[in-house]
């Protein structure tokens, strides 16, 4: 059996994929993947992607050029389901993620997940020059 999460990947992978196929945009298909899944937008974009946690975690390693210290799936995890729980990913996280995800880091976050960064760190999420 196959546990919820698993589940819930692989329905939104076929769903991303179907989407794709008929031109929808990331930032568009983690819009649709959320009217049927409560998750943070951090994880909704993973899913999105079509990628699990260690597939993110090893474009994440190979695009900062470093080994598992720096991210690992449990941190992955933890950076989604915050601000309920878990931890806030820095900025550098967000961009690197946000580049695998084909999308800009600002949109990984809610209006409400933003508000936690400083003025500056915000201009800086929105800024689409990387």
């Amino acid at each position: 059996m196959l546990s919820t999460g698993y589940q819930t990947l692989l329905d939104c992978r076929r769903r991303s994929r179907y989407l794709r196929q008929h031109g929808f945009t990331t930032d568009q298909i983690a819009t649709i993947l959320a009217l049927d899944h409560p998750a943070t937008p951090l994880r909704l974009y993973r899913h999105a992607a079509g990628l699990t946690a260690t597939q993110a975690v090893t474009a994440y390693h190979h695009l900062a050029d470093t080994t598992g210290a720096s991210l690992r799936e449990s941190r992955l995890y933890a950076h989604e389901t915050w601000p309920e729980t878990g931890r806030r990913p820095s900025l550098f996280t967000l961009r690197l993620l946000a580049r695998i995800y084909d999308t800009q880091p600002v949109r990984l976050l809610t209006p409400a997940m933003l508000a936690t960064y400083t003025p500056r760190d915000q201009h800086a999420l929105h800024r689409t020059d990387g």
